[in-house]
């Protein structure tokens, strides 16, 4: 059975920083596409960020372009999101996934949970 968990939001004040985290269990992720979406209170999902199953490409979206960076480390299995600069239109709940192909869209393997986030001061 594969697992995918996101952990690391919480709620913060504007300008401050998170780092989410998203761990596979029951499939390997190294050959693999991963992204990370968020859903916004009253809006669509969308696609944030995705890295190439090597790390060699990156997409963003660009509201947070200079400001998150995605991250992976097959050995442990996980994602990361490091998220700084927030701001409050930054809350949503955020998801991780195992994409099909870069760059990832909705379609995709496995989704997690989600980890919400919120920015508020």
């Amino acid at each position: 059975q594969v697992q995918v968990v996101e952990s690391g939001g919480g709620e913060v004040q504007p300008g401050g920083s998170l780092r989410l985290s998203c761990t596979v269990s029951g499939f390997t992720i190294g050959l693999n596409t991963m992204g990370w979406f968020r859903h916004p209170p009253g809006k669509e999902r969308e696609r944030l960020s995705c890295i190439t199953w090597d790390g060699s490409s990156t997409y963003y979206v660009d509201s947070v372009k200079g400001r998150f960076t995605i991250s992976r480390d097959d050995a442990k299995n996980t994602l990361y999101l490091q998220m700084n600069s927030l701001k409050p239109e930054d809350t949503a709940m955020y998801y991780c996934a195992v994409a099909y192909n870069y760059p990832c869209n909705t379609n995709v393997k496995y989704w997690g949970q989600g980890t919400q986030v919120t920015v508020s001061s």
